[in-house]
């Protein structure tokens, strides 16, 4: 046992690095086909079905259409930063994921590839650099579609980050830490099960947060960056082949970890309902197993529920999105922060917390 011991000891770093870096590629690519399935059942249609069984190679066929596509890159354009962008774009979003806590070892420990204290502060921070490939983007392509796409998105994720900070401020102060594991842990309770996650104690943030996080993806009713309509495509305008195929991929990849940052920080992350009952029953390594496939059925149902929002929603207009973000938003997640901390000042006080 001692040895088998060891041996994990050295080897589950790399397993876990492994593990959330293709189940982010493949997660993505089932995103994907997720996507045009859901829209084909909204819009009563069937939805991608030739290419395997149930259409379900049909993320793979694009993967190779995009690969033998040829790459332009536009006479005026800056062709470092034209290639730097969407790279960076990519990078960005699968490094959000390395904070994430997947599950609680046998050991106690947290499931997770950095284990840093500090992981919802990296979040914020990955979130709000993001920005500059969209930028990058826009300014390199020498296009005026690219470059209104790149600002408007920078206005965007700008105005939304404020928002989505302050209603992370309000969940750092319940749980008197920004270690994702430790907010996680604060949300498990025995007699309250998903009743004490903090959907239920702060809806207010909850709120807040899931719609700014659906903002920061540039998706419907939130994409003015690559409204098609007025923009053509946006900040990818001057993309093609495998380039334009990363920021595909990066919008698949911020989606998923979107949800994956929502359920950590409001539906108890990897918690079972009433995970200390199950801890006493079920042997560590099952329970570690299940956490994990708990945690991904939760952010499965924030990635549908986002997918859901695209395709019912229209995309707002310019002075609304700014209205809602910086007139509604904000101030309610300041508002929120007050209410929270006069909360968790009174619970201490009472001797309750």
């Amino acid at each position: 046992m001692a040895i088998i011991q060891a041996i994990w000891e050295v080897i589950d770093q790399p397993l876990v690095i492994f593990g959330v870096i293709n189940g982010l590629l493949v997660t993505a690519s089932l995103l994907v086909y997720a996507e045009r399935k859901v829209s084909a059942w909204i819009q009563e249609r069937n939805g991608p079905d030739r290419v395997g069984p149930r259409g379900l190679l049909q993320p793979f066929a694009d993967v190779f259409k995009l690969l033998f596509k040829e790459d332009i890159v536009p006479t005026q354009a800056n062709g470092f930063i034209h290639s730097l962008a969407p790279t960076l774009m990519v990078v960005i979003a699968m490094s959000t994921a390395a904070v994430i806590p997947w599950a609680r070892t046998p050991a106690g420990d947290p499931l997770v590839i950095a284990d840093i204290g500090v992981g919802l502060l990296l979040i914020l921070a990955m979130t709000s650099i993001s920005v500059y490939g969209v930028t990058l983007a826009g300014w390199s392509s020498n296009s005026k579609y690219s470059l209104l796409g790149g600002l408007r998105s920078s206005a965007q994720m700008i105005s939304y980050e404020l928002a989505m900070g302050a209603a992370a401020i309000s969940v750092v102060l319940m749980a008197q830490s920004l270690d994702l594991f430790v907010i996680v842990e604060n949300q498990n309770h025995e007699l309250l099960g998903p009743f004490a996650w903090n959907w239920f104690r702060n809806p207010v943030g909850f709120i807040v947060f899931a719609v700014c996080a659906l903002a920061e993806t540039n998706r419907a009713p939130f994409d003015l960056p690559e409204a098609e309509q007025e923009l053509v495509g946006g900040y990818h305008t001057e993309y093609s082949g495998m380039k334009f195929g990363m920021f595909f991929l990066a919008e698949y990849v911020n989606l998923w970890v979107a949800g994956l940052v929502v359920s950590t920080l409001f539906f108890g992350g990897y918690l079972l309902p009433w995970d200390p009952f199950f801890a006493s029953i079920l042997p560590p390594v099952l329970l570690t197993i299940l956490q994990v496939l708990f945690f991904l059925a939760k952010v499965a149902f924030c990635a549908f529920c986002f997918i859901w929002i695209r395709w019912t929603l229209p995309r707002f207009k310019y002075n609304q999105l700014m209205n809602l973000g910086w007139k509604y938003l904000l101030p309610i997640s300041i508002a929120n922060i007050l209410v929270i901390a006069l909360g968790v000042a009174l619970f201490h006080a009472l001797g309750w917390a």
